[in-house]
């Protein structure tokens, strides 16, 4: 799929308003005046990685000006790299100045923000910085999530790019990516603060199939709302909804067309799929439960009748911190729902 495409498709809903490795990682670090050591050498670098389209980046020292996708960005503040993020693009600030859900803990006021929105990219800005490298999530081979077609091919000649998969596959696979990028950029994955995200995150994975099993195979649905559509998302593409498939949560599967994330309904067909529980996207800009109160086709469903309706952050940050509380979420909602006749 092209970059366009996958705009329309993955895009869509904001437009109109979405543990082996690691654990080898982890294992292969000894104790602290090891771990101190690695982490030195990797900060001063040479420094390869090897990204996912695959391509293989080197350099004599280890980038140290890093500009990303906020989500991205976000990612690598997790395990430890808040120092290196000189600039981002993506939704970063909100109108009233504060940060937007992806941008995680990543402090906005500390980076440059060289686009904002989707289509927003400064190529003055980005050149300015004198950035090491960038680094964002690709969806499908070939693309660049959130860097413009018309300006791609300058903006990549400016510094390398590494890119990580986050479509069609299951949430910890990017996890795991981003944790082996941040390590060869200088990250301690032996920290306690990461650490003992990654094992939350674990926990948290743990207790999602364990309530699923208890669940009796209640349905659950993830979606999002707009004027005229709902739109079902599906587990063949949606890395976090896959990977809850995986977990053993009972999930709408939708028609989806190719790499679609999601099947369009209007509202007089939203009850095309039987559903216990609904996941509704709550990002800004998609229509949440109140401004859907006065569509039939929404008060009719079942999950909705019974006030089974819980908020789905529909664009997970890529780390184990950030992510342990959106399985945790999905976990509670699904422990105190009941199946529906």
């Amino acid at each position: 799929m092209k970059y366009s495409q996958l705009s329309l498709s993955r895009r869509g809903l904001l437009a109109a308003g979405g543990a082996a490795a690691a654990g080898a990682l982890l294992a292969a670090c000894g104790g602290k005046e090891e771990t101190g050591s690695a982490a030195a050498t990797a900060a001063a670098g040479p420094w390869t990685f090897t990204d996912d389209q695959p391509k293989e980046h080197k350099a004599d020292k280890t980038p140290g000006k890093i500009v990303a996708f906020t989500g991205t960005a976000a990612a690598l503040v997790d395990l430890g790299l808040q120092d290196k993020i000189v600039g981002v693009f993506g939704e970063t600030k909100k109108a009233d100045g504060t940060a937007e859900e992806q941008a995680g803990d990543l402090d906005i006021n500390k980076v440059q923000i060289i686009g904002n929105a989707w289509g927003e990219f400064s190529v003055e800005k980005y050149a300015a910085l004198q950035p090491d490298l960038l680094v964002t999530h690709m969806f499908d081979p070939g693309a660049y999530w959130y860097i413009p077609d018309a300006s791609k091919d300058q903006i990549l000649k400016l510094a390398p790019a590494a890119t990580i998969t986050v479509g069609r596959v299951p949430l910890n696979k990017p996890i795991e990516r981003y944790a082996e990028l941040a390590k060869s950029l200088g990250a301690d994955l032996d920290a306690p603060k990461v650490a003992e995200a990654k094992a939350r995150f674990e926990k948290a994975a743990a207790d999602l199939s364990a309530a699923a099993k208890a669940a009796g195979g209640v349905k659950v649905l993830f979606g999002s709302g707009a004027a005229d559509i709902f739109y079902v998302s599906s587990a063949a593409v949606s890395s976090d909804l896959m990977y809850f498939k995986e977990l053993g949560v009972d999930l709408v599967m939708p028609e989806v067309k190719g790499a679609d994330y999601y099947e369009s309904l209007s509202w007089e067909n939203a009850d095309k799929y039987h559903a216990d529980i609904i996941f509704l996207d709550a990002r800004t800009g998609t229509l949440q439960p109140n401004d859907l109160a006065s569509k039939p086709g929404w008060a009719a469903l079942p999950a909705v009748k019974a006030n089974q309706v819980f908020p789905w952050q529909a664009v997970p940050v890529y780390s184990w911190a950030s992510s342990a509380p959106l399985i945790e979420a999905i976990t509670a909602a699904i422990t105190k729902s009941k199946k529906l006749a």
